[in-house]
């Protein structure tokens, strides 16, 4: 017997639980699902220990610790190909970035900025003031670095689509 997430999120208290953020060129949610034969391999090979085993045995990216590098391992060991390089984006989310930003709030810190190689986060300067965050989410690849080092821990990810 089969428990759909939205029951598994009821059950367990989780009313409002985010779609879940999974390894890096993951097919269509449902046919992952289907697909996914909960081994663990994708977690177990990951260089950097950033996929988790979720509960009901799927496998998530936790992005609190490190960022993706895109190292493509996960994929070749997922052998029911749940993970595809046939996806054109390996992680289909962008970074977010709320009000307890440091800069935002007129502390001095570019810690996002300095890590991400898409060039998605730069700063509008702003005369006798603190640097703005600028985000740009159509350049961000979702890799995630920029969540383990915010000190404010103001980074998210969010889905581009929540329909996947």
């Amino acid at each position: 017997m089969s428990i759909s997430n939205s029951k598994r999120n009821f059950l367990t208290g989780r009313l409002s639980a985010p779609h879940p953020m999974r390894p890096p060129w993951a097919i269509i949610e449902q046919q992952f699902i289907e697909t996914c034969t909960r081994c663990a391999e994708c977690a177990n090979h990951c260089p950097n220990k950033i996929i988790r085993i979720a509960s009901g045995g799927f496998p998530e990216i936790d992005v609190s610790l490190a960022g993706c590098n895109f190292c493509e391992i996960c994929v070749d060991v997922c052998e029911p190909n749940a993970l595809s390089l046939q996806i054109s984006e390996p992680l289909n989310v962008f970074a977010s970035v709320s009000d307890a930003c440091f800069s935002e709030r007129g502390v001095i810190c570019r810690s996002c900025g300095e890590v991400c190689e898409s060039r998605a986060i730069k700063f509008q300067q702003v005369v006798g003031g603190v640097a703005h965050v600028l985000l740009d989410t159509t350049s961000c690849n979702g890799c995630g670095e920029c969540v383990s080092l915010c000190p404010a821990k103001a980074i998210t990810m969010q889905h581009r689509d929540v329909n996947q």
